[in-house]
């Protein structure tokens, strides 16, 4: 099969690389255009942009996906197949096109957490389970039919960082599964609406801001998970002397508080704990404004309590 490839992020390019290396016809790769970055806003290329370029593959740019000078560059190509990994939403223009359809590759076990997020939120919402699903495209974002799915168990040491490392190799072996299968024709396919039956949905928004502020009016095991799904990008954070005080990797100590809420309790040299309805979450790596990443111990050595 002739195949277009989908995809922006690191995460996209384990899936590329692993299409290539089972001997897939990659004929092209639609990726992002390229962006200032950095202090001296150089263009920046995407990650699949780079890996492509490297592998000599042809590789496409577009500003807009209905742009009809792409559509036409795109339907040149002859894609009887095209694969979608971590890239933006498409009209029915690009997905309709090649003969076999257009599959997608999403790290969560759809239909739940469905959306931008799938992988913070699992972690959010302290899933003791999730992992990644490969389907066909249609009109409602991540609610095609589905192929295949593989299931991962979340362990509480796991973060964002972590599950987003695990989910990424595990869906590029799920996706050069889903394309072998779809080449010979030996698959079916199950409509999200009959696993969803009598199943209460969870969704995965994109995060803002304001999902990233520490409620420490919550049990400890919520603030902990909240720090866990979104470490190490785009980070929990809380106040600490009038500062932004962005929160890496933490751990629960269960003792009832004597302190209210939000309280921190330090002996000024090992140890900085903030608690919670429950418990205390006790701080392990952080980061001040203005100053760099670091272990508790070093950043209680250069700060006044």
């Amino acid at each position: 099969m002739r195949i277009v490839f989908m995809g922006t992020p690191e995460f996209a390019v384990a899936s590329l690389e692993a299409l290539l290396d089972a001997g897939c016809d990659i004929v092209g790769v639609v990726t992002a255009p390229d962006k200032p970055a950095g202090r001296g806003q150089q263009l920046s290329e995407s990650a699949v942009k780079k890996f492509a370029v490297a592998n000599h593959l042809k590789v496409l740019q577009p500003e807009k996906l209905k742009d009809p000078q792409f559509l036409e560059e795109l339907k040149a190509l002859r894609a009887d197949l095209q694969v979608v990994v971590a890239f933006r939403m498409l009209p029915e223009a690009v997905w309709n096109m090649p003969p076999r359809g257009t599959i997608n590759l999403h790290a969560s076990l759809l239909p739940q957490y469905r959306g931008a997020a799938p992988i913070n939120w699992a972690i959010i919402n302290g899933e003791k389970e999730t992992g990644v699903t490969t389907f066909f495209l249609k009109h409602e974002i991540d609610t095609g039919n589905i192929l295949f799915t593989e299931k991962i168990t979340l362990f509480d040491d796991f973060d964002a960082g972590i599950l987003h490392d695990k989910l990424m190799n595990k869906g590029a072996g799920l996706l050069v599964k889903t394309v072998k299968a779809v080449e010979s024709g030996r698959y079916t396919e199950q409509p999200q609406e009959h696993v969803a039956e009598g199943v209460q949905l969870k969704h995965a928004p994109k995060i803002f801001k304001d999902d990233c502020r520490v409620d420490w009016n919550k049990p400890v095991e919520q603030v902990h998970n909240l720090v866990r799904g979104l470490s190490p990008y785009p980070t929990a954070f809380t106040e600490f002397n009038g500062k932004t005080l962005k929160i890496f990797k933490a751990e629960k100590e269960l003792a009832q508080p004597s302190e209210a809420p939000g309280s921190f309790a330090s002996d000024g040299k090992t140890y900085l704990k903030v608690a919670c309805t429950d418990g205390y979450l006790k701080l392990l790596d952080v980061q001040l404004e203005g100053k760099k990443r670091m272990g508790v111990e070093e950043f209680l050595r250069g700060v006044r309590l």
